[in-house]
């Protein structure tokens, strides 16, 4: 859990201090009043990078050459981010460089979820497989390394079919391939079969439209149903080289849960899209602290978007259920009536420059974005 979190030159922000309850976490402000700033702040401690900009130097505030973003994790870890200067990315961990993008997600496991998380459904297979790819990271230790090779065998034997090597140079890439890739598509099953389970109590707990369907996992490896992986990889080669990668394998492969045997893209509105892809993050936090006693933190911007109040209490519900500790925006104090605040939630203010907290002094702070 984040115990602490200091902003210096970060975006519009000059300099804060915050002290976030281990519990729900509140930012309420008007749209541009920077409460999304500090979501952002807290994914780049987590992940290393942003999920508004792929240019770090733009979460520097003008006129100045650096930003920082320090936390602390469980009061005893000090972990923090500098960006700019001549040194361009530090991160350091404990008092200690990082080097590895992978140690500091294992110290703060992190799950965003943005007003328009339809994009489960919208943007295809790779986001969703980063979906269920994010899960195994944090509960299976050896997935790492089943998908880092992989890929890197994938990189080599698309390498051969664009320099127009043999087939025979081409499928000496082959049988590695096939071995980290079946171990991969055994995990992904396995993993999913978890979450489907744990989706259903979520899903229908905070949807009551569907607390009698039934719900299916159906999930595609990458290559045609029935067929080796060895035999679609030796088939398709001619087709591979003219395209010049490999289309068969896990990085092709795709999931879905149907809701009595129907796409929820077609059968739920944009609500239910919205309470459907919370249930699964729900259900892989669930999943992680189940499996490693490990806590998560959640990050839910706007969630009043799309979904009516008795939905968003149902929501909250649920994830004081899971006890995880959780940041939200919203643009309106109805969402604090609905929270039933306690000692282990906390509410901040953000309007024209100033953040007040519930559980501390007003702080100071230039944020407009």
């Amino acid at each position: 859990m984040l115990t602490e979190l200091r902003l210096t030159n970060f975006r519009n922000i000059s300099a804060v201090t915050v002290s976030p309850a281990l519990g729900i976490n509140l930012l309420v402000g008007e749209n541009g009043s920077g409460k999304t700033s500090f979501l952002e702040a807290v994914y780049l401690l987590a992940m290393g990078r942003s999920f508004r900009s792929r240019n770090l130097k733009h979460l520097i505030q003008h006129g100045y050459e650096h930003c920082q973003v320090f936390g602390r994790i469980d009061r005893t870890i000090p972990l923090g981010i500098q960006l700019g200067g001549t040194a361009g990315v530090q991160i350091r961990l404990n008092n200690a460089p990082l080097k590895k993008l992978s140690e500091l997600v294992l110290h703060l496991p992190l799950q965003y979820i943005p007003a328009n998380c339809h994009q489960f459904f919208e943007q295809g297979p790779k986001f969703r497989r980063k979906v269920v790819d994010w899960g195994l990271f944090h509960v299976e230790h050896d997935f790492l390394f089943h998908w880092q090779n992989y890929r890197k065998v994938l990189q080599q034997r698309n390498a051969a079919l664009r320099a127009q090597k043999s087939n025979k140079e081409v499928s000496l890439w082959d049988g590695q391939l096939i071995s980290y890739g079946l171990r991969l598509t055994l995990y992904r099953e396995a993993y999913l079969q978890e979450v489907l389970q744990l989706f259903q109590y979520w899903f229908t707990q905070i949807c009551n439209d569907y607390k009698s369907a039934s719900f299916e996992l159906r999930y595609a490896p990458g290559w045609p149903k029935n067929t080796e992986l060895s035999v679609a990889l030796q088939s398709n080669i001619d087709r591979d080289r003219v395209l010049g990668y490999s289309r068969n394998g896990p990085h092709a492969a795709d999931w879905s849960i149907k809701i009595d045997g129907a796409d929820p893209l077609e059968l739920l509105s944009r609500g239910q899209q919205k309470l459907f892809y919370l249930a699964i993050s729900f259900a892989q936090l669930s999943l992680l602290t189940k499996k490693r006693q490990q806590q998560s933190i959640l990050l839910i911007d706007d969630i009043s978007s799309e979904l009516d109040s008795s939905h968003q209490q149902l929501v909250l519900a649920a994830i004081k259920a899971i006890g995880i500790q959780t940041f939200i925006t919203t643009t309106t104090d109805d969402l604090q009536s609905l929270l039933n605040i306690q000692e282990s939630d906390a509410v901040f203010h953000v309007k024209q420059g100033e953040v007040a907290s519930s559980h501390q002094p007003m702080l100071s702070t230039n944020d407009d974005t």
